[in-house]
């Protein structure tokens, strides 16, 4: 069964950076799309970013720069690198999963917690 799973969540300060961490199990890595979405507080849910099976990277455009996804294919794992982190970047960063072909297989984790505070 698939197990998507956030961790690095953590309180900043404005200016910091921050790595989250997806570790992912009972899926055949290699075969999966991996994206980040963030939700903040009394907001929809917001596309962060993409690393394709095939290592291509896409950003929202208005993170272009300062977030960063790649992905440990030795270990499972899918990482997002958060640089000049601002007040409203905080939110619960979700990782997900999906087949690259078989789109209807897609798997979430639960999310883990970002604060930004001055």
């Amino acid at each position: 069964q698939a197990q998507v799973l956030e961790s690095g969540g953590d309180s900043v300060q404005i200016g910091g950076s921050l790595d989250l961490s997806c570790a992912i199990s009972g899926i055949i890595f290699s075969n999966y799309d991996f994206a980040w979405y963030r939700r903040a507080p009394g907001k929809e849910r917001e596309w962060v970013a993409t690393i394709a099976r095939s290592g291509e990277r896409t950003y929202a455009e208005s993170l272009k720069g300062r977030f960063a996804i790649s992905k440990d294919t030795g270990r499972n794992r899918v990482i997002l690198r958060m640089n000049n982190l601002r007040a409203d970047d905080a939110a619960v960063y979700f990782c997900n999963a999906v087949h690259h072909t078989i789109r209807s297989a897609s798997y979430w984790g639960p999310g883990t917690q970002v604060t930004v505070s001055s």
